[in-house]
């Protein structure tokens, strides 16, 4: 792997050697915040070159071994893993584990063992006997609209998930849903989307950092972009914070301008 961005003179040449996951970790660590509760929210999503966001209703085809590992880093920093309902049904989501590699850098910042899976979903509508809910490590935290089904939430609460009510209708306030996250103390936080969550991140002007991965490879068809919602008032600058390149994959940071 290779540092495109920021280059300095102690910016390592060997682009062909394998960077160790703690030098993957200190170039995604989370940044000191003083504002907003120290709440910093990143997403990390991949696209192909034509702007899919996946193939065949997956992401996992457009992905490399150093995506993985990078994912995996990602995991290993936050806090959190926010995800719609959707993105965990059509992946097959399970519990976060915990990695002996980040468990160090994770007991020195007070963190949990491994990071919660937070799901957004206004119908509760998930299978609450799969490992999500039956296997995790930490309780899976369900975010959902003050309109849920009651039925859903006593059964999710049966499941062993903890329930937080982030919206006043049918659906969940992205704003909302960052505050019920940040009151539990989890601060750092990683969305893998879906693209309608995303979009709805983005929307509220919610997303503090996007962690894309650029895939080189060609889809057609008609896939989702990585975004899918309703349009801010006016496009939001980002700034190229980070770039890193491996066998062809672009791996950017892009931090609110």
């Amino acid at each position: 792997m290779r540092r495109l961005f920021p280059v300095t003179d102690q910016t390592p040449s060997d682009a062909d050697r394998e960077w160790t996951l703690d030098e993957l970790a200190d170039a995604y660590a989370y940044p000191v915040t003083d504002g907003g509760n120290g709440v910093w929210l990143r997403a990390n999503m991949v696209t192909t070159l034509d702007g899919a966001a996946q193939h065949d209703g997956r992401s996992q085809f457009l992905s490399s071994a150093a995506d993985m590992r990078i994912f995996g880093t990602l995991r290993g920093l936050a806090d959190a893993v926010v995800v719609g309902a959707e993105t965990v049904r059509l992946e097959g989501y399970r519990p976060a584990r915990a990695r002996g590699a980040f468990a160090a850098r994770r007991a020195a910042a007070g963190q949990r063992p491994a990071p919660v899976i937070a799901v957004v979903s206004a119908s509760l509508d998930l299978d609450f006997t799969a490992p999500l809910f039956t296997e995790p490590l930490v309780p899976t935290l369900l975010l959902t609209g003050a309109a849920a089904p009651p039925e859903r939430i006593g059964a999710a609460r049966r499941a062993g998930a903890e329930v937080a009510i982030a919206g006043d209708g049918p659906g969940v306030d992205p704003v909302r849903a960052v505050r019920a996250l940040a009151d539990r103390g989890l601060t750092r936080l990683l969305t893998e989307g879906g693209p309608r969550l995303l979009g709805q991140f983005v929307a509220a002007g919610a997303l503090d950092e996007m962690c894309l991965t650029l895939s080189p490879t060609l889809t057609a068809g008609s896939a989702q972009r990585i975004t899918d919602g309703p349009a801010p008032a006016v496009p939001e600058w980002f700034a190229l914070a980070a770039l890193l390149e491996q066998d062809g994959f672009l791996f950017t940071r892009y931090r609110r301008a």
